[in-house]
């Protein structure tokens, strides 16, 4: 009873210290990707694009406008419609939405990052506790199991994937946490001689939440149903195989029965339709695991992949040459180990080929997992040439490495945006001007920006303006432009020529380049 007291004090201090470090790395978060703006309006607005309303173009706004946009109003709470609705229109089913939805209501009209990085630290709290789990039954029959097992689910919680899932308001946390419980669960029903039907039912709820929370989470489960099924077979087990195909059967309709919309998202919309035409581009498919490698190298292993890489290789080849075995694992770790590594690259090659962009969030619900396993490896060869001590020095020693590494690399976790500190502030402070948006309706990307929109007090978007001369100055009429005007202008658009343009209309003698941002550029222009 002492020795659990203490494992759950060593756990608790360590989610304290990583929850500690989101909050750091989530202080110096400056901006909103696009997708995150998405997150905030779909759980309560009342369409899924601000720009659907009828008076978003061409029409002075002031900051609340948009930041109703990203803040559930008062008169919205306890109204939970938009978040089944406007997942039903776009691309995503709807749990994470909703537990985000739920989190905001806590700050009624008023945005704040913080809602979303707080729901994401605390999901990273249980990460950790079912990585500790995870790793107790990799490292059974070790040496300070427990020690090596706390340690290395803190390191998977630190590295730079781990910091950029925490920050990232999105639904890739959840995935990560329904990942890693699914994982537990089935390491679980791995040991489970008969039927179990409180695990079965574990399993079914588990599999509804994670259908329910993003779609790629299937990947991993098809792969790992696939060897569960394998091994029932092999066994003789037929009566264990039906229940638990009944429970994935089950699951699955009940998923259908609660978000039906789900059959559309992934064969009919748009981006199930490009997820299945990415996956019959045969010769996309190694640059996209290529991309795959150099983000596990950098977001993973904090640029550190080459060490753990030739470390490995290097073990297995002296062992080869001088005629050592290398380690042997009991056929019971061997399976535990099969239900994590071929899960995980599955999904790491598939999410590779079908994902529309070659970035981090797509991959990042399994990266702690790409993370324990390299170490893992790693560890047990070193052991095959060390004694234990001089193993454990090793590995300590690399871990401090990846410590130190992204200050040594000048690595930073995905979608920071520190570089907008300054543009964020300047906008928000003394340069909040009247601002204009000469808007290109074919190129978008306006929620990339509506953060710097929900803090300028006033702004006009001008949508595919063609005559500036004669637009401008009644647009600006009873304004004050004495201190000058913020000018920002999206892509696919001759920018030089436009400010040329604005600059002899309104007699403006001066233009300062202030930011080029994902979507536009944005400019000061004034008098002097």
């Amino acid at each position: 009873m002492k020795n659990k007291r203490i494992e759950i004090l060593v756990i608790t201090i360590l989610i304290i210290i990583q929850s500690i470090l989101y909050v750091i790395v989530g202080r110096h978060k400056e901006y909103l990707h696009i997708d995150e703006a998405y997150s905030f309006g779909l759980t309560h607005y009342n369409k899924i694009e601000i720009l659907d309303n009828e008076d978003f173009f061409n029409t002075w706004h002031n900051n609340k406008y948009y930041e109703n946009y990203l803040a559930v109003q008062k008169e919205e709470i306890g109204n939970y419609k938009p978040v089944y609705e406007n997942q039903k229109n776009d691309v995503h089913p709807p749990l994470y939405y909703l537990l985000l939805r739920i989190v905001m209501e806590f700050t009624p009209e008023h945005f704040s990052k913080w809602t979303g990085i707080i729901l994401n630290i605390v999901i990273y709290a249980f990460i950790t506790i079912f990585m500790y789990l995870i790793l107790k039954e990799l490292f059974k029959d070790e040496k300070y199991l427990k020690e090596k097992s706390a340690i290395l689910a803190f390191m998977s919680s630190i590295i730079l994937a781990s910091l950029s899932n925490a920050i990232y308001i999105r639904m890739y946390a959840l995935a990560t946490l329904n990942i890693l419980i699914t994982v537990f669960l089935h390491i679980k029903l791995l040991k489970s001689e008969q039927i179990n039907i409180k695990l079965l039912v574990s399993i079914g709820i588990l599999v509804l939440a994670g259908v329910l929370t993003h779609y790629y989470y299937l990947f991993y489960l098809f792969i790992l149903y696939f060897i569960f099924a394998i091994k029932y077979i092999k066994e003789n087990k037929i009566k264990i195989l039906i229940y638990y195909t009944l429970t994935m059967i089950i699951s699955g309709i009940l998923s259908l029965i609660i978000f039906p919309y789900s059959i559309q998202h992934m064969f009919f919309g748009y981006r199930g339709q490009g997820v299945i035409s990415n996956l019959k581009n045969i010769s996309e498919i190694l640059p996209s695991i290529f991309s795959q490698i150099y983000i596990i190298n950098y977001y993973v292993f904090n640029n550190l992949l080459i060490i753990v890489v030739a470390g490995i290789v290097g073990i297995l080849i002296y062992n080869r040459i001088r005629k050592k075995e290398n380690f042997k694992n009991s056929k019971e770790k061997r399976e535990i180990l099969k239900i994590i590594y071929l899960p995980t690259i599955f999904f790491l090659i598939i999410t590779a080929i079908a994902s529309p962009w070659k970035v981090l969030r797509y991959v990042v619900p399994v990266c702690g997992l790409v993370f324990i396993l390299g170490i893992y490896y790693l560890y047990k060869l070193l052991k095959t040439i060390f004694k234990e001590k001089t193993t454990n020095i090793i590995i300590c020693a690399f871990f401090c490495m990846l410590l130190i590494s992204p200050f040594v690399f000048d690595l930073e976790p995905e979608l920071l945006y520190s570089d907008n500190k300054e543009i964020v502030q300047k906008l928000g402070g003394e340069l909040n001007l009247p601002t204009i948006y000469l808007y290109n309706s074919q190129n978008g990307g306006f929620l990339n920006d509506i953060l710097l929109f929900a803090k300028i007090n006033e702004s006009y978007i001008l949508k595919d303006n063609t005559n500036i001369e004669d637009n401008l100055p009644p647009i600006l009429e009873n304004k004050d432009i004495s201190n000058g005007i913020i000018i920002f202008i999206n892509y696919e658009q001759d920018k030089e020529d436009i400010i040329n343009k604005v600059k002899e209309t309104l007699n403006f003698t001066e233009c300062k380049h202030l930011k080029r941002l994902t979507s536009c550029d944005v400019y000061y222009i004034s008098f002097n």
